[in-house]
């Protein structure tokens, strides 16, 4: 790398200096919670500069703006994007928004990097791959486990033959959000029509406005939340793309306000010939972010368990204890997948998690959705990118 020297070692990331001229401009689109955690991983590479933050929710502006000092302050997204100064834009918005933001990014010309899950429907994750083949942008999906060492010894690990043939693959990710208590009041001025944005308009809620990820009008709920990360992750590990069939199964919704489920099963089905169950559970008890989720790939020869932070192989000789175990942490994840970000930014090479690689994986969760309404399997074409009828 001729325009900034990165040195990995010990697990972290030692950064050089970079000269005014490399810098790299980024504005944030979203400075909540996860955005202004985004907003310090992105400023711990001394190449990059936080010029600019876009929030419809005052609170959430403020916050990002002591994030970044000295940046500017945007309360519609538009007018961020027409920016000529910034290079980057980081979307960090409630689901809802995902598919019109990057479109928009895209045609401002923009690099992106979007959280997930990269869209609502189907029919968005097609237009959006369509839109990134017209355009020279770089944007990378943030399903960091593709950047994460441990995930990629596991893919290489299951690339290698010692799993045998995998047909199925099991996964779990169990926690409890049943404990939070709707939320009845603004802790701050909100401009509520521009949050809805392409959503139902509703009135002014404030457990929509907090809780948006339990409401089908602004995301697929904790099922497509969590789900899409653990997609992915059996995606990279296995080497495949689009499924083939999905079929969900769901329990009733013990939530008072929500309309989305807390326990739902999804079976995936794909054309290379295995089977990936995903159980989530968030009416459970509450585990330790290490210990809430597992994924056993079965092979013939052996078992690959992959969690958070462990890879282990048993051996079909010893089944009850691993042949090896390695460990990683996970906190480094989207550490590395924003590295992985700005070497792209500055090489102009394909990312690690391209706006296909997020569809894919939230593909599944929105033909599992499908399949609860309309209470059956439901097929996918690949070759026409629609839904078998």
């Amino acid at each position: 790398m001729h325009r900034r020297t990165f040195i990995a070692a010990a697990g972290s990331v030692l950064y050089m200096p970079a000269a005014p001229s490399d810098q790299i401009r980024v504005g944030i689109i979203g400075s909540g919670g996860r955005g202004q955690f985004l907003m310090k991983i992105f400023m711990m590479d001394t190449a990059v500069r936080m010029v600019a933050v876009a929030d419809v929710f005052e609170p959430n502006l403020e916050a990002g703006l002591s994030v970044a000092t000295g940046a500017r302050a945007y309360r519609n997204y538009q007018d961020l994007l027409a920016d000529k100064e910034i290079d980057v834009v980081v979307i960090a918005t409630p689901e809802h928004w995902h598919h019109q933001m990057l479109l928009d990014a895209l045609a401002a010309g923009k690099d992106v990097y979007i959280e997930k899950p990269l869209c609502q429907r189907p029919e968005q994750g097609v237009d959006l791959m369509a839109a990134a083949r017209q355009s020279k942008s770089i944007v990378q999906v943030g399903m960091q486990r593709r950047s994460y060492d441990l995930y990629l010894k596991a893919r290489d690990i299951r690339a290698s033959g010692a799993l045998g043939s995998v047909r199925l693959v099991r996964s779990w990710w169990i926690n409890n959000n049943l404990s939070e208590k709707p939320a009845t009041q603004l802790q701050g001025r909100l401009d509520w029509e521009q949050w809805q944005g392409p959503a139902p308009h509703r009135p002014i809620d404030p457990d929509r406005f907090y809780h948006w990820r339990s409401y089908s009008d602004y995301s697929g709920g904790i099922m497509a939340d969590q789900g899409a990360h653990i997609f992915d992750g059996i995606h990279l590990i296995q080497g495949v793309g689009f499924p083939s069939a999905v079929n969900a199964s769901a329990g009733r919704v013990h939530s008072t306000k929500s309309d989305t489920p807390e326990t739902v099963i999804v079976t995936a089905e794909y054309p290379e010939d295995f089977v990936a169950v995903f159980t989530i559970n968030y009416a459970g008890m509450h585990y330790p972010s290490r210990l809430d989720q597992l994924n056993q790939f079965d092979g013939d020869r052996a078992r690959l368990d992959v969690g958070r932070e462990f890879v282990s192989v048993y051996t079909q000789s010893m089944p009850e204890s691993p042949e090896s175990t390695i460990t990683g942490s996970f906190s480094e994840a989207t550490n590395a997948h924003v590295q992985n970000f700005l070497n792209c930014v500055r090489t102009r090479t394909p990312p690690n998690a391209p706006i296909e690689k997020g569809f894919q994986a939230v593909l599944v969760t929105q033909l599992a959705n499908q399949s609860l309404r309309q209470d059956r399997r439901i097929r996918w074409n690949a070759s026409t990118r629609r839904v078998e009828v």
